[in-house]
């Protein structure tokens, strides 16, 4: 790992689906939903995943609108994640299995003119972590250091 990089650290006790996730000097808490098995302590692995894409969303959008001077007085990002049948896909290139179908919709606060609007839209786009889920990534899975 580089020095650049940050390290996330999440440690379950092997009996339940909660999880404990270290970031940094910040703990939270991840889990299923009791109807899944968990205990409902925390969001599951795809709120966690939507919530990192909103956040990300709306930190993109204000860093370029302060950048520009812009009115922008508040965002809202509100986010889904469901799977979708390919063939019922218009869109998509693969042609059978499931999608991963994200919607990601942007609420924009502030006396912003049509022409701002559509620009901090155009920028949300820009987002790391969208540039991530859409890029092509590589995860490598490696067995760590086990404890004796």
């Amino acid at each position: 790992m580089s020095e650049d990089q940050k390290e996330v650290v999440v440690h379950g006790n092997g009996e339940e689906l909660d999880q404990e996730i270290f970031v940094d000097p910040h703990r939270l808490v991840g889990d299923e939903p009791e109807d899944s098995g968990g205990k409902g302590r925390g969001p599951d692995p795809y709120d966690l995943l939507l919530a990192s894409l909103g956040a990300c969303t709306s930190m993109t959008i204000t860093m370029y609108a302060q950048s520009e001077g812009l009115p922008l007085q508040g965002v809202t990002t509100r986010l889904r994640h469901s799977n979708v049948h390919a063939d019922d896909c218009a869109e998509c290139e693969t042609e059978e299995g499931k999608i991963d179908w994200i919607e990601l919709d942007i609420e924009l606060d502030g006396p912003l003119s049509d022409e701002q609007r559509s620009k901090l839209l155009e920028i949300a786009e820009k987002c790391p972590v969208h540039q991530t889920l859409t890029s092509e990534t590589i995860l490598r899975i490696g067995a760590g250091d086990e404890a004796a």
